[in-house]
């Protein structure tokens, strides 16, 4: 029988080949999680130790998540997306990204989700860059003192409580009082320097409606679009139809859009109409998610929420661009109460608040300004100087005659003096009185104030 021989020389090259050949890419570890239950747009996942916070996970069927709750044994998921087909049991991935959406100049003229998907059937929008929906806001020294006008049109607004390029105006009032009808005149308002081509006098606008009715959007795209207003505005629409987590999300996607053309020395109007609801629509994500529910059943962050929100509204330095993103944030407040939580923390992070009145608004005083609780925080520092010298005393006179006009209701004979004012305070009123979808430029509002005063 042969004697079988084998050297180490051989043993030791045929292992040296085998190594240098061994490639280890076939093999590859990935974290996976089960969802343990879902259901009203929220689902809780087990496993993924190594989530982050705000950091898109994928479900089975590629629906998209947002990790918002980081708890020991489980995850709670936002779902962005339809959540009919998700499932406990099924498999949940990481994907190492946050969430963004795409940003450009081809948004304008489009109505797009809170995921910067077109929803208006015009087209795919082709963009190659993102901006995530979570920044940091300008810091202190990123940024300018408010001193340029952003013109409304409403003579009662830029004659008693002027905005300036960079501001956080709050609309506060109850329902059907005209709060959408200020804020789309406003931005109606800016179709002369659109056309003007000036890039320092063009304003890009952002209308972000939250939780409204599908025929409602569509008549503010309408009316836009029939005023020529559309072709420099992005609509951001999260109907009532959409699932919370969209109805949060929905504010943050406008302003990423907005804070884009801001950072290219430009400017830029956003309107969030209204921040109740989707404070209303964060509540409920908290409670789904278990979180200690705080007073009126708010989470505890909920300042936090509009804070980070209305503090990306700014006028930045010359050394950024000198670009704006000016906020008109509305507000819808019940039976005229301002002292309830969320009003009183939006007025506390604004610069200023216009409140309609629904007394006002049906005695056929429209824009229903109530002149003695609206307030600029800015003020002459953001108005012409025409426009600064002929309105002065208009504020004080319509607050004296509201004061006079209460007190004549019980007074059988009232001085000739007192007969005066309540006669000059009756053709102010008549002065600021503005139909709808009718902005008037700004010198035909300086003149008309110096005639009537």
């Amino acid at each position: 029988m042969t004697e079988l021989s084998i050297r180490p020389e051989e043993i030791r090259d045929a292992l040296d080949s085998f190594v240098q050949s061994y490639e280890p890419g076939a093999a590859s570890r990935e974290e996976v999680g089960r969802v343990t239950d879902a259901g009203d747009g929220i689902a809780h996942v087990e496993g993924l130790p190594s989530a982050m916070t705000n950091e898109l996970l994928q479900f089975e069927d590629g629906t998209l998540g947002l990790a918002l709750n980081l708890d020991v044994h489980e995850i709670g998921v936002v779902v962005l997306g339809d959540f009919a087909g998700i499932e406990e049991g099924q498999t949940v991935k990481r994907t190492g990204e946050v969430l963004s959406v795409p940003v450009g100049d081809d948004f304008l003229g489009r109505v797009v989700d809170p995921l910067g998907n077109p929803i208006d059937g015009l087209g795919e929008i082709k963009s190659e860059q993102r901006r995530a929906l979570e920044l940091q806001a300008p810091t202190v020294v990123q940024r300018k003192s408010v001193h340029e006008p952003l013109q409304t049109g409403i003579k009662s607004i830029d004659a008693m409580t002027p905005i300036g390029r960079g501001q956080r105006q709050l609309i506060i009032g109850d329902r059907q009082t005209g709060k959408t009808t200020v804020a789309i005149d406003t931005i109606i308002n800016q179709k002369r320097n659109w056309e003007s081509g000036d890039p320092d006098a063009q304003v890009r606008c952002i209308y972000v409606a939250i939780g409204q009715k599908g025929s409602t959007i569509a008549s503010v795209r309408g009316t836009l679009e029939e005023a020529g207003a559309l072709e420099y505005t992005t609509i951001v629409a999260a109907p009532a139809s959409d699932s919370a987590g969209f109805k949060y999300l929905a504010p943050y996607t406008g302003s990423a859009i907005g804070q884009h053309w801001m950072y290219q020395g430009k400017h830029v109007l956003i309107v969030f109409d209204d921040l109740s609801k989707q404070a209303e629509a964060y509540r409920a994500v908290s409670l789904l998610l278990r979180r200690p529910p705080g007073r009126e059943a708010y989470p505890g962050d909920v300042f936090y929420l509009h804070s980070r929100l209305l503090e990306r509204c700014a006028k930045l330095s010359d050394d950024l661009g000198h670009g704006s993103m000016t906020g008109l944030p509305i507000i819808e407040t019940k039976a005229g109460d301002v002292s309830a939580y969320i009003p009183t923390n939006v007025i506390s992070i604004t610069d200023g608040q216009i409140y309609l009145q629904a007394d006002l608004f049906n005695a056929n005083v429209r824009p229903a300004i109530d002149v003695g609780v609206s307030v600029s925080r800015v003020g002459g520092a953001a108005q012409i100087k025409a426009m600064k010298s002929v309105a002065g005393r208009l504020k004080l006179d319509l607050a004296q005659f509201r004061a006079m006009e209460a007190f004549a209701m019980f007074a059988s004979d009232l001085d000739p003096a007192s007969r005066a004012q309540l006669a000059r305070g009756a053709r102010l009123v008549e002065l600021l009185k503005q139909p709808q979808s009718n902005p008037y430029p700004v010198e035909e509002q300086v003149v008309s104030v110096w005639a009537g005063t």
